[in-house]
């Protein structure tokens, strides 16, 4: 079953809408990595690691679900489907696992919040380095599921393969033999 053509452009416009922002609220995230690992001015340092809780809560987790939701919604409501091409599942194998490894790092960002509020706190304790790779990670398996959506590498699962021979012989009016 796939979606009318109007319904099919809204579902794919903000399933992007919120791959792009999940993509692009871990570059934010990478950036406040960063200023909390050079900058010298203690208020700077404690403050990047302080934002990082909340604004994952109210960014980075509601873009994160809206992007796996919306692609189900997407390869469910179109040609796709979710099982019969490698690279849809591809895509949802990393959204599931990254949007996992983001709610179980919320314990990190509330640790890391918890101390740099800490003012007693040395300074090289509130600096991590953790944020900064798991960014550039994230960074890195969000543009592999980028380029699988653009490229949609051949390759069909063998779900898709009995599914594509059904419609082909019930198009020439034949019983598939199952």
């Amino acid at each position: 079953m796939t979606m009318p053509p109007g319904l099919r452009k809204l579902a794919l416009t903000v399933h992007v809408a919120a791959s792009v922002g999940w993509l692009g609220a871990v570059i934010a995230f990478l950036a406040l990595a960063v200023i909390g690992l050079t900058s010298q001015d203690e208020q700077t340092v404690r403050g990047a690691y302080l934002v990082m809780e909340p604004a994952a809560w109210y960014v980075l987790v509601p873009l994160a679900f809206a992007s796996l939701v919306t692609g189900i919604v997407q390869s469910l409501g179109t040609v796709w489907g979710l099982f019969r091409h490698y690279w849809v599942l591809f895509k949802l194998l990393i959204t599931v696992v990254s949007t996992a490894v983001l709610l179980i790092y919320m314990e990190t960002f509330r640790f890391m919040a918890d101390v740099a509020a800490d003012p007693r706190a040395d300074l090289d304790a509130v600096r991590n380095t953790s944020p900064r790779l798991h960014a550039v990670l994230a960074l890195l398996v969000l543009l592999v599921a980028m380029v699988l959506a653009v490229y949609k590498p051949r390759g069909m699962t063998r779900y898709g393969q009995r599914r594509q021979y059904e419609q082909r012989m019930k198009s020439r009016g034949k019983v598939p033999v199952s």
